[in-house]
C-alpha cells in the first residue's frame, strides 16, 4: 500500500521535479486542496483525481489513506515541498494507525527557494522561515520568533504574509523586525512564483509596510549585508573578503 506525499513546486508541470512526475505518473488516485490538484489537472486528467477546499487538510489526509487502504497507490500533492509546511506531517499523523500503508515523501521546490532565484540570490546565508498565519501558531510566539531572528541578523523569508483576516499582519511584522534591522533594508517578494501573473518587486523595509501581498506571496528580507546588484537581491557570503571578488 503505497501513499506519496508530492511537493509540487511552485507551479505546474513544468516546475516539478522528475521524481514527483514520477510519483504521479504511477499512483492510481490523487489527492489534494482544489487549488493545487487544479495545476495538475489537464496533464493527469486520466487518473482519478480527488480534491478539498481550504482548512480541510485532516479530512483530505483521511480520503488518500481510505484510498490507499483499498490498495490503490495514492499521490497526495501539496505546492512547494510536502516537508516545509506541506502535507508530509499531518499525513504521517493521520496515517500512524495503519502501519501497513508505505509512506514516501517527495520533495519539491518550496518557495522560499523559487522566490530567491526570481529575486537573485538573497538566501546565499543563513536564513530562517517564518509563516505569518496564525492559524495553527498563537501570534505571540510568531512575534518572538520574528525578533529573535531580526536580532540575529538572519535573511528572513515571510510565507502566508496577509489575508483578508490578517490584512495588517506584514505591517506588524515590519515594525517588529525594524527593532533590530535598519528601515532601508534590501527586501524582495514575489507573487504567483512559477505561474501566470508571477511578479516580483524589490523595496526598503520600511517601504514592504505597505506592500500588497496575499497569501500566494513570499517576502525575503536581507540581512545587513544584503544589497541591489543590477536590481537583484544579493547577500555576500563572505568570498569577497577572501578573493577580493
Amino acid at each position: 500500500m503505497k501513499l506519496y506525499v508530492v511537493g509540487l513546486g511552485p507551479g505546474g508541470v513544468y516546475e516539478m521535479t522528475n521524481r514527483a512526475v514520477a510519483a504521479l505518473e504511477a499512483s492510481d488516485v490523487i489527492v489534494g486542496y482544489t487549488v493545487y490538484v487544479d495545476l495538475i489537472r489537464e496533464q493527469f486528467s486520466y487518473k482519478t483525481l480527488l480534491a478539498t477546499g481550504m482548512k480541510k487538510e485532516v479530512e483530505r489526509c483521511k480520503i488518500a489513506v481510505e484510498e490507499c487502504l483499498k490498495g490503490k497507490t495514492v499521490a497526495m500533492v501539496c505546492s512547494g515541498d510536502a516537508g516545509v509546511y506541506g502535507m508530509a506531517g499531518i499525513v504521517h499523523e493521520v496515517a500512524r494507525m495503519y502501519p501497513e500503508v508505505d509512506i514516501e515523501v517527495v520533495p519539491g521546490v518550496t518557495a522560499a527557494c523559487s522566490a530567491a532565484a526570481v529575486l537573485g540570490a538573497p538566501l546565499i546565508h543563513d536564513f530562517v522561515l517564518i509563516s505569518l498565519s496564525d492559524l495553527l501558531t498563537p501570534w505571540e510566539k510568531i512575534e518572538k520568533r520574528l525578533l529573535l531572528a531580526a536580532e540575529a541578523d538572519f535573511v528572513i523569508c515571510l510565507y502566508n504574509p496577509s489575508s483578508k483576516k490578517r490584512h495588517d499582519y506584514l505591517e506588524k511584522a515590519c515594525d517588529l523586525i525594524m527593532k533590530y534591522k535598519a528601515k532601508d533594508t534590501v527586501c524582495g517578494y514575489v507573487q504567483h512564483i512559477g505561474r501566470e501573473g508571477q511578479m516580483s518587486h524589490t523595496c526598503t523595509l520600511e517601504e514592504l509596510k505597505s506592500a500588497k501581498v496575499d497569501m500566494f506571496t513570499t517576502i525575503i528580507i536581507g540581512n545587513s549585508e544584503t544589497r541591489l546588484i543590477h536590481e537583484k537581491m544579493v547577500t555576500p557570503r563572505g568570498y569577497e573578503k577572501r578573493y577580493e571578488v
